[in-house]
């Protein structure tokens, strides 16, 4: 006697919007899970318990959602830093403004693990993907740099210097991040005072250039 594959659960009918932030979360966590390559469209539309012509109709192909999952990505990181930098005042202290960024930068990847390791897969994506990841690593250059043009100790920083010094913490954050997914153990505070204790030295020292 044989037994027929058990039917998909019927798909429950929810506003566009809904529909893709639910397809853009899942497709996340498959193409974190299984690598770009390895997935198919397949996969994701049963994971989400969708058709896959569905899919196709939001995003148009593969890359055209794993694009779309990393610009969501780069959105969420955006507005997590925006929020702790608006929550210590602009008139805090220079050592608190960085701090500040760099927890919200641990903490976002630990409620965002799948998208982070998204974005570490650039050499597995779709060529179009990558200039998508590159420009996380600008964003959040050019919200630090903003940050800390307006802090008062770094006024009258040459801007290339202060860029330099930026570049430097955003490779650090990413570079901390990156082993701690072999060193699960770390915190996201131990990791943001690996990097504050790191740095702050330098920043000091050209706060009192300013």
């Amino acid at each position: 006697m044989t037994t027929s594959a058990a039917p998909r659960a019927p798909r429950v009918r929810m506003p566009r919007a809904e529909r893709e932030e639910q397809i853009l979360r899942i497709a996340e966590e498959v193409f974190a899970e299984r690598g770009f390559q390895a997935t198919t469209m397949e996969d994701i539309a049963e994971r989400v318990g969708v058709t896959k012509p569905l899919i196709y109709e939001y995003f148009g192909s593969k890359e055209g959602l794993l694009s779309a999952c990393i610009t969501r990505a780069r959105s969420q990181l955006r507005v997590a830093t925006e929020a702790a930098w608006l929550a210590v005042g602009p008139d805090a202290p220079l050592e608190v403004v960085f701090r500040a960024g760099v927890a919200a930068f641990f903490a976002f990847i630990d409620e965002h693990a799948t998208a982070f390791v998204l974005t570490q897969q650039e050499g597995a994506v779709a060529t179009q993907a990558s200039p998508l990841i590159e420009s996380i690593r600008e964003q959040q250059s050019a919200a630090t740099m903003g940050t800390f043009r307006k802090a008062p100790a770094l006024t009258g920083v040459p801007d290339q210097l202060l860029e330099g010094y930026v570049e430097v913490v955003i490779g650090a954050c990413e570079r901390v991040a990156v082993w701690r997914i072999r060193r699960p153990e770390v915190s996201a505070d131990e990791a943001t005072e690996i990097v504050v204790s790191s740095l702050w030295g330098g920043l000091s020292a050209l706060s009192s250039r300013g």
